[in-house]
């Protein structure tokens, strides 16, 4: 059995101006540097784990560039639609037709809650955002159907001393969801400071966006079954 290397970021938010102005006026420069830092760090899959994009109205060029980004960095690239690009009806996921992008995963779009992958014996489990309303991130996980098994969510993590009067009325994730999953990792997104989360019960990790955070999250699958978990740069040393 190989080590499998998977490169987890979140929170992205191509843009047309706030991110962009962070990028020469690029609004896929956050998602260029996590594709770029996953190539650099031989990853083997890329995790993006919600708010790929800021919003809907993102403008066509911005769009096609953010797919012809994903398509040519050569990599499986596993995608969560999070609150800020929810699968709606005239989503960019429709209209940029990232249904087509051959590398490219979508929860809720190219795949149900379950993104397998059997040469690797992987699987990755999530539930998409399909409306701007409230869900439950994490709700009906799903038994294990590979030797890796990462679940992938986007919403607030609530600890046990606020849950009953939490601080964050939607999208909320406990102690009790994060284990109900039974993952090897589990990958968050929606707060942009990375940070672990959860009673350690498994490891649950949001990356933070790459913008704010400067990294992506590292995570080594490795043949005597351990995962090991780093924070690494977005840009090379």
């Amino acid at each position: 059995m190989q080590e499998i290397r998977l490169v987890h970021s979140s929170d992205v938010h191509v843009d047309d101006d706030r991110i962009a102005a962070l990028h020469d006026g690029d609004g896929t420069g956050g998602l260029r540097s996590v594709l770029a830092a996953a190539a650099r760090l031989d990853a083997d899959f890329v995790i993006l784990a919600g708010d790929t994009f800021d919003n809907h109205m993102v403008n066509a060029t911005t769009v096609e560039r953010a797919g012809h980004a994903i398509a040519e960095c050569g990599l499986p690239v596993v995608l969560l639609p999070g609150n800020h690009d929810p699968i709606t009806k005239n989503s960019v996921w429709v209209r940029g037709g990232f249904a087509g992008i051959g590398n490219l995963r979508i929860f809720g779009i190219t795949d149900d809650s379950i993104i397998a992958f059997p040469e690797r014996d992987l699987a990755f489990w999530g539930n998409a955002h399909h409306d701007y309303l409230d869900m439950v991130p994490l709700k009906n996980p799903v038994p294990r159907a590979a030797r890796w098994h990462i679940a992938v969510g986007h919403g607030h993590y609530e600890p046990p001393e606020t849950w009953h009067n939490p601080l964050r009325p939607s999208w909320l994730i406990s102690d009790a969801m994060i284990a109900a999953t039974g993952a090897d990792y589990l990958a968050l997104g929606h707060w942009d400071r990375p940070m672990q989360v959860g009673d350690g019960t498994l490891p649950a990790y949001y990356s933070g966006s790459p913008d704010w955070a400067k990294t992506v999250n590292l995570i080594r699958l490795t043949p005597n079954g351990d995962v090991a978990v780093t924070r690494e740069p977005v840009e090379a040393s």
